[in-house]
């Protein structure tokens, strides 16, 4: 057998590939829009990385020529502790109750933290009343049942939905004669109301 010349063993390849690749070419059409969207998106991700790597290193070089970099006196940080009043001028404040603002506990406190934890200044400014003490109410059985002292808000209202109108009110009033938790109270009334309702 004669060997035919490299180019026309080339342009056999070329011819075959051709024909292998127009088979294919069903199957290809499908994809190929996905595979265009994609290559565009690589590109511009890749451009866009070389330019913020661009810029990062543009400003690094500024930082070395100004080495003057200071604090701007509008500039106020979280840490310094300032306020601002109504005007936007910063206001601070030194006196205890700005103390005992930033010492309190969240407003989210009330679902993660059991009812000995809380000290609330709101139960502090409670006039007193003939409220009886925690010691000198007896705990319905209800209460004992759940331990209802150590729930936090969110346990309580995952129990709410199994305990009958009886239970609900019996915590309530425990609730009123004891600690008087507002959130709690809310939540025990509410779904009083709506257990009468169905």
């Amino acid at each position: 057998m004669i060997r035919p010349p490299f180019m026309a063993r080339v342009a056999a390849g070329v011819a075959i590939t051709a024909y292998e690749e127009a088979l294919k070419l069903p199957s290809t059409a499908m994809t190929l829009p996905m595979t265009a969207v994609s290559q565009v998106l690589q590109t511009t991700m890749r451009v866009q990385q070389s330019m913020t790597s661009l810029a990062i290193k543009g400003d690094r070089a500024f930082c070395l020529l100004d080495r003057t970099e200071e604090e701007p006196e509008w500039a106020v940080f979280d840490e310094d502790g300032a306020d601002f009043d109504t005007n936007g001028e910063v206001d601070v404040d030194d006196s205890e109750d700005a103390d005992d603002r930033r010492s309190a506990p969240g407003r989210f406190a009330l679902y993660s933290m059991t009812p000995g934890d809380d000290e609330t200044p709101v139960a502090a400014e409670k006039p007193e009343t003939d409220v009886p003490a925690t010691a000198n109410v007896a705990a319905p059985e209800i209460a004992e049942e759940l331990d209802y002292a150590a729930l936090t808000l969110a346990q309580l209202r995952s129990r709410l939905r199994s305990l009958s109108v009886e239970d609900l009110t019996a915590l309530l009033e425990y609730e009123e004669q004891t600690a008087a938790r507002a959130p709690f109270q809310t939540m025990l009334a509410n779904r009083i109301t709506s257990a009468k309702a169905k």
